[in-house]
């Protein structure tokens, strides 16, 4: 039986060139070289990766956000999530982070839930997602973050964790990420959350 696992792996690179850049990604096109010796171009997005974080509190309940893109012109329910935009910043410590911005919460249990790449097919972008359980409100003075942007905006919910995935499966929930985590929360938590990574392992491939 094939082991199911992803691996790293890289074909050869004969030309790589720069499209453009912006504040976060840049497009580059890539000539990739196949096993049988075509050569084929390939446009890559580099993205410096995100995290994002399903917070569980005592009832099952989890918190979603509601925040204006607009790439999608849309208003859509999220999970608390962030950039990978601190260098140096260990990937919990980005989660944590993100969690106490953007929703107010500290959390005492933390697990990796998933990692995923967003759109391996064009995109660099890796997410890993984590549960956060044993929560804990931060009164707003001692938050120290001032919401800018979108972010001065956000809608803050607890929704069942049974209901957020009656409510994706309808069709009304639409973020990539949020839909993972969901999912991913539902399916681990009938094992009790056994099965999942400490909250430091690291990512592979």
């Amino acid at each position: 039986m094939t082991q199911i696992r992803d691996m790293a792996e890289r074909w050869p690179v004969s030309e790589s060139d720069v499209l453009a850049r912006g504040r976060i990604v840049t497009l580059r096109t890539d000539n990739v070289g196949m096993p049988d010796g075509e050569m084929a171009v390939r446009e890559v997005v580099e993205h410096p990766g995100a995290v994002a974080v399903v917070a569980l509190d005592s009832r099952g309940s989890v918190l979603l956000i509601r925040q204006y893109r607009h790439p999608v012109a849309a208003m859509l329910w999220e999970l608390p999530a962030g950039l990978r935009d601190v260098e140096g910043e260990p990937l919990l410590q980005t989660a944590q982070r993100e969690l106490l911005e953007e929703a107010g919460y500290r959390a005492a249990e933390w697990l990796v839930l998933v990692d995923s790449y967003s759109s391996p097919g064009i995109s660099t972008e890796r997410i890993r997602i984590y549960l956060a359980r044993d929560l804990t409100l931060v009164p707003e003075p001692e938050r120290g973050y001032v919401p800018e942007h979108e972010e001065a905006y956000l809608t803050v919910d607890w929704v069942p964790l049974e209901e957020a995935v009656r409510l994706a499966l309808r069709g009304n929930l639409h973020n990539g990420v949020a839909l993972l985590g969901i999912l991913s929360a539902y399916a681990a938590r009938g094992e009790g959350f056994a099965a999942l990574r400490h909250a430091e392992d690291p990512e592979t491939p």
